[in-house]
């Protein structure tokens, strides 16, 4: 997709199909998290986690599923200004209790709490794997170990119609603490979640200290439509973003410009991003001084920097459902294909203002690709992101965008295909630009 003469583009497939092995092999933040950094090192990144911060260079440092990643070179300085493109790793699921043991009529089953937003019907009748980070005791103290199971192990079937004969008139209801619980055993079945975290980790049962632990829906991520319009696949909100950050990022350090490129990927957005590892913590501000110090930045300078800085929150959007398209603004239809979404809510739900939302334009003309514009009905209460708290954290200006999308918060949701191509290119404009 060429970009820098402002013509319109289509893109072929072959980002949307490079996004489908991510999405596969990222079923928790942390496995998010381990994804990007393979990618990293391969072009070259160094991991600062127990190192200092030099410049020029291609960094990152992680912690749990949380990332920031950049790129310095010797045109950089202590004005430089930033380019940093913001997006979160994790989704809205369910999470395993501390004691998840559960025994009703006969059946084993695991007891979980919904995190997040998340669509509870979505997660229904779907053969479920399990995956997370376990700390484990060591004879060097305690550990952190990521574990995958890619076994249908868990499901949550669904009540029989006969059983619920309203169902269709009045609707599904689902009460998160009684409805939402896996069966992953009979009534046989020895089933003890400690011990079987033991037997993956290949452990003793008394070294499992604790976890972070979450069902993942085992269906992968596929191209779909008639035409190979679209992508359907498991946190698409918003490990899209994160893996065409990460991208543009790796793009921007092979072509240096006048400004720093930099990533935040953070976890906890969906519950509120108050956390250490969330937006809200200051990840990227220590980050961006550590930098600063290195290039001799004085306070003055760090003013200048943070004037000709730009943050870009990016992460999903509403595209106008077809069966539901009175619940959306009716000036402002979004489709799917139909490139990025800049995303406007006069709340401040969103971080976009009109300077901000000319520089973001600025950036699809300059990549040849379209763009929509998004905002809320006004009787409908606006979701947000991460944007705003980046912005108030760091003291510079921010734009909301992200791809279109339907089935948002579901456990499986959906894109355009051609969509990340688009943003991907927008992205690494507004990098390099």
């Amino acid at each position: 997709m060429a970009g820098h003469d402002g013509a319109m583009n289509q893109p072929d497939l072959a980002v949307a199909k490079s996004l489908l092995p991510r999405f596969d092999a990222s079923p928790t933040p942390y496995h998010a998290v381990e994804t990007v950094i393979a990618q990293l090192e391969a072009a070259g990144f160094t991991n600062m986690n127990t190192s200092t911060v030099t410049v020029p260079g291609r960094q990152f440092w992680h912690d749990g599923g949380a990332l920031v990643a950049w790129a310095t070179s010797p045109e950089h300085h202590a004005t430089s200004g930033y380019r940093i493109v913001g997006a979160h790793t994790d989704s809205p699921n369910l999470r395993i209790k501390p004691n998840p043991d559960n025994q009703t009529a006969g059946w084993k089953q695991l007891g979980v709490e919904v995190y997040g937003g998340a669509l509870l019907n979505s997660w229904l009748d779907r053969d479920l794997g399990l995956a997370g980070r376990v700390v484990v005791r060591t004879p060097d103290g305690l550990a952190v170990r990521l574990f995958r199971d890619d076994r249908p192990i868990l499901r949550l079937p669904q009540l029989a119609i006969h059983l619920d004969d309203e169902i269709n008139d009045k609707g599904l209801k689902l009460n998160r603490q009684r409805h939402m619980v896996p069966v992953w055993g009979g009534i046989a079945s020895a089933a003890d979640f400690r011990s079987y975290l033991a037997t993956r980790l290949v452990v003793n049962v008394d070294d499992i200290v604790s976890w972070d632990a979450m069902p993942f829906d085992l269906t992968p991520a596929a191209i779909v439509g008639l035409n190979e319009e679209f992508i359907a696949a498991a946190r698409v909100d918003n490990q899209l973003s994160c893996f065409l950050a990460v991208d543009a990022l790796i793009a921007a350090a092979e072509t240096p410009g006048s400004r720093i490129p930099m990533i935040g990927l953070f976890d906890h957005e969906e519950v509120g991003s108050v956390s250490a590892t969330g937006a809200a913590a200051p990840l990227l501000s220590s980050t961006i001084a550590r930098i600063q110090a290195q290039l001799g930045a004085s306070p003055e300078d760090a003013a200048r920097s943070r004037r000709d800085s730009l943050v870009i929150s990016a992460d999903g959007a509403h595209a106008t459902h077809p069966n539901y398209a009175d619940r959306h603004e009716p000036d402002h239809h979004i489709h799917l294909n139909a490139g990025p979404v800049l995303k406007v809510n006069a709340h401040q739900r969103y971080a976009t203002d009109a300077v901000t939302a000319a520089q973001f334009q600025m950036a699809c003309e300059a990549a040849g690709s379209p763009m929509q514009r998004f905002i809320s009905r006004t009787d409908l209460r606006c979701g947000s992101t991460i944007g705003p708290a980046t912005a108030a954290l760091l003291g510079i200006s921010a734009v909301d965008a992200g791809c279109a999308q339907l089935a948002m918060h579901s456990a499986r949701e959906m894109c355009g295909a051609l969509d990340p191509a688009y943003f991907g290119a927008v992205l690494r404009e507004a990098m390099i630009g």
